[in-house]
């Protein structure tokens, strides 16, 4: 324990020697420099920043306690944090949601306003996350690969079968003009139907850069008509083209929120959805 302990302090103060000397770096590198998970280098900066010595930023970290307005200037990210948050403005007090393991649509449950959803998902990292006072989280259960942050297999396919939900919301690896949901993980693809499936009205998840998108990804096809998040920088003519097929295609602008940064908000405890503990998957029903 005390060697562990030891180790953990060491990284920590290497940690913080990068971050001094570089003003700002990004979670990744940080995981690829360590050898360690996204979750265990957000822990490590959690911990620093608690000690006043960086400040974090959506992605990583910067010298000094005062972070910089999360991802400032970045489009994409920007965009992300609009359709989650539009999203959760979709959602009635008391509703019961499917999330699959997009970052984008678990950001939405940090702008929930305090209303109560039960919340059923395969993402990971719902588990380490502080949200908005009210969202109640049952984890598929399942198998993780690698760093990967998806729950996926047999576990959590029978879990989610015996679950029903009011809406849907799934992020994606891009959507085809003709509707196709294309996915990084092809063992997701049959959690991504079934929650779909399951749900009584469904929305796909998707910035800019991944309407239209086509490509040699897992995919599939939507059977039945839903709803489309994007922003307003998707094509025209993809958006045009999913609405003829029979999508209802919502395009959120940043005027929809004109004094907003993109910042979370704190959640009851403080927090602004940082991991607080190491995740334990142990499935249960709503």
């Amino acid at each position: 324990m005390k060697r562990g302990r030891q180790l953990i302090d060491a990284r920590r103060a290497k940690m913080l020697s990068m971050i001094r000397d570089r003003q700002t770096i990004k979670v990744e590198e940080l995981a690829a420099y360590f050898h360690v998970s996204l979750m265990t280098v957000r822990r490590d900066l959690q911990a620093l920043e608690d000690k006043g010595v960086v400040g974090r930023f959506y992605g990583g970290a910067s010298a000094g306690p005062a972070a910089p307005p999360p991802a400032a200037g970045d489009d994409v990210f920007f965009s992300r944090r609009l359709i989650g948050r539009y999203a959760a403005s979709l959602v009635p007090d008391g509703e019961t949601l499917f999330i699959n393991g997009s970052a984008t649509a678990l950001s939405m449950l940090h702008f929930m306003d305090g209303k109560t959803v039960h919340v059923f998902t395969n993402n990971a990292f719902a588990a380490g996350r502080a949200f908005s006072p009210g969202v109640e989280i049952t984890l598929s259960g399942g198998l993780l690969r690698g760093r990967c942050s998806i729950l996926t297999g047999d576990c959590a396919m029978r879990n989610l079968l015996m679950m029903q939900a009011g809406k849907a919301f799934l992020g994606c690896a891009g959507i085809s003009p003709e509707g196709e949901i294309l996915c990084n993980i092809p063992t997701e693809l049959g959690i991504n139907e079934t929650m779909i499936g399951h749900a009584y009205e469904y929305y796909i998840l998707a910035d800019y850069t991944k309407v239209g998108k086509t490509g040699t990804y897992a995919s599939f096809s939507l059977e039945k008509p839903g709803t489309v998040i994007t922003d307003e920088k998707a094509p025209a003519h993809v958006v045009e083209r999913l609405r003829s097929i029979g999508m209802t295609v919502v395009q959120v602008r940043r005027s929809d929120f004109p004094d907003w940064d993109g910042s979370l908000p704190l959640s009851s405890d403080g927090c602004t959805g940082s991991p607080a503990a190491p995740p334990v998957f142990e499935p249960k029903h709503l």
